[in-house]
């Protein structure tokens, strides 16, 4: 099958030890990490401390007689999460990475659920702990709190434990031997059609991953990279590995509303988030742009930008000067994952001169199976395969519709503890996504919806909500929105809930009230009616401005939602 062309030789290695070995020996001097506090005062953690950081932290670990034990991390974005996950990887045990959001019971039943003989966690979840500690039942033996917290034992002091032990020569860190293809991690995927799955994922899965996608992708040295993708799922991990193991810097984000600030305050060059975030973010500058007056200049500017990259002559960056300096004015790069965005959107970023571009996987799959890269962009897809993946599409119906099947050496291992799960979805070394999609005739994958989403009528018709989604979300006061089937009168109504976005309404329709607003956004739903077979059209309207329960990477938990709005 056709897939992505290689456009960097770069070196394969079997484990994230030899990745990041590689990069602390090639870039010491290169800032691995920007660290700010609370203060606004900034910390540089050279490749070369980064280093020394895991070399301590591991052996400290080690000392707490932790090897080839499993370790939960759980809290926000940090050096001290990156460290504690990287270190476990390079030579201690299996990291079993929690999201931040569970609630008490859920920490508690992930941590069950994974075996977990130590827990890594921020001081924001001491309380939980605490009663975890005194509880009689608890499994966990090592508690560790990522800062200085009385009754627990802290990272700053392992840290300088191990740094002690190297000292005096300890050397069974350095001289742990891995094996590349036994459990490295656990991770719980987000579960948002049933309860979420542990994954088992080798240390050369993910390594597999970093090297493919480093082949195909352009990663500098010189690169900064905002982490603002959570840590604790594959996307957010494996990125950041990405991004290390090419010496490039890595800063975070002070949260969902200092985006746009952090990418100025870091000269951010590359950015790997989620659709919901740069729909937001285009929508900001294009409404900004319609302020200015200067939707038709842009216009105007975009039709001779791309006529000139035609002749091979690219002015975008000078010519788009002023909206990309919004953007801290050296952003080259943005990759979006997790699930389809919107295509106008895509193509606006890379019409002002920044490589935006779409790629696709699974937490199984460590997690990318394909993408775009400046070479291959075909709106709307999700690129080609991964070169050391193969993919194909089972059972395909008459519109060359069927189940994305994937094989590679990214493939997990199973599930952990669940083997007829296992079963289901490993078949002769093919993963079978459950994901629905087709591969048109240039080796584009396209994804058509999620197999468990697919709304079947009552008269045999299939029906994929996301394909409606995205069409809804183009009207300018969506912020997200969710189509399902409603029971209704031994059938299933075909129905919408939209999140509309309350500053554009009263900016565009002053203080009028929700009877009011649902008759002018049901007339915008008749016209994207007209433009569908009847079997698709939408019949039943909800409109509301709060947020719709999500998971970590944005992904609506359509089964809680349809839950809620039964209720």
């Amino acid at each position: 099958m056709k897939k992505l062309r290689k456009i960097n030789e770069v070196e394969k290695f079997e484990t994230i030890k030899e990745y990041i070995n590689n990069a602390i020996n090639k870039y010491p001097t290169n800032n691995a990490f920007i660290i700010k506090n609370k203060k606004n005062n900034y910390r540089y953690i050279t490749y070369k401390q980064l280093g020394e950081d895991i070399e301590n932290l591991g052996t400290g670990l080690l000392n707490l007689k932790l090897e080839n034990k499993r370790i939960a991390i759980i809290g926000k974005n940090t050096y001290e999460w990156a460290l504690s996950y990287i270190s476990i990887f390079c030579g201690v045990g299996v990291a079993v990475p929690l999201d931040k959001g569970l609630q008490e019971n859920e920490i508690i039943m992930s941590l069950n659920r994974s075996k977990a003989d130590a827990v890594i966690f921020e001081n924001t979840y001491t309380n939980i702990m605490e009663k975890l500690k005194e509880n009689p039942d608890n499994q966990i033996k090592d508690f560790i709190c990522m800062t200085e917290e009385q009754n627990f034992e802290s990272l700053p002091n392992i840290i300088k434990t191990g740094k002690e032990l190297l000292e005096k020569g300890n050397s069974s860190f350095k001289s742990h031997k891995i094996d590349p293809n036994a459990m490295a991690t656990i991770i719980f995927t987000s579960g948002t059609t049933s309860m979420s799955k542990a994954v088992m994922l080798s240390n050369n899965n993910i390594a597999s991953n970093i090297y493919d996608m480093s082949m195909v992708e352009s990663i500098y040295s010189t690169d900064v990279n905002i982490a603002f993708l959570p840590f604790h799922h594959t996307f957010g991990s494996t990125g950041l590995l990405l991004f290390l193991s090419r010496g490039a810097t890595n800063v975070f984000c002070d949260g969902l509303r200092h985006v746009q600030e952090n990418l100025r305050e870091y000269h951010v060059t590359a950015f790997v988030c989620v659709p919901l975030l740069l729909e937001a973010m285009y929508k900001k500058i294009m409404t900004e742009v319609e302020k200015q007056g200067k939707t038709k200049l842009v216009k105007i500017a975009t039709k001779i930008s791309n006529l000139l990259l035609k002749l091979r002559i690219d002015v975008r960056r000078k010519l788009f000067k002023d909206i990309l300096d919004e953007l801290g004015g050296k952003l080259r790069f943005i990759v979006s994952g997790a699930s389809a965005i919107d295509k106008k959107v895509a193509k606006g970023f890379n019409d002002l001169g920044i490589l935006t571009i779409q790629g696709y996987g699974l937490t199984e799959c460590s997690p990318v199976l394909c993408a775009e890269n400046e070479e291959f962009i075909r709106y709307g897809s999700v690129g080609k395969p991964m070169l050391n993946v193969d993919m194909k599409i089972i059972n395909p119906n008459e519109k060359g519709i069927g189940e994305i099947a994937a094989k590679g050496p990214n493939v997990m291992l199973g599930y952990y503890e669940m083997e007829e799960e296992t079963k289901k979805v490993l078949k002769d070394e093919w993963f079978y996504t459950g994901d629905l999609g087709y591969i048109d005739k240039d080796g584009y994958i396209f994804i058509t919806g999620r197999e468990k989403n697919v709304i079947v009528l009552k008269n045999g018709k299939n029906i994929y909500p996301e394909e409606i989604e995205q069409i809804i979300s183009n009207l300018p006061y969506v912020e997200e929105n969710m189509v399902f089937g409603k029971e209704h009168n031994d059938d299933l109504l075909l129905s919408v809930k939209i999140v509309y976005n309350k500053d554009y309404v009263m900016e565009k329709y002053g203080d009028i009230g929700k009877e009011e607003l649902h008759k002018i956004i049901w007339n915008d739903i008749k016209a994207i009616n007209k433009t569908f077979p009847k079997y698709k059209y939408i019949k039943n309207l909800i409109i509301t401005d709060e947020p719709m329960i999500k998971t970590t990477t944005a992904k609506i938990k359509r089964y809680e939602e349809i839950k809620k709005i039964e209720k």
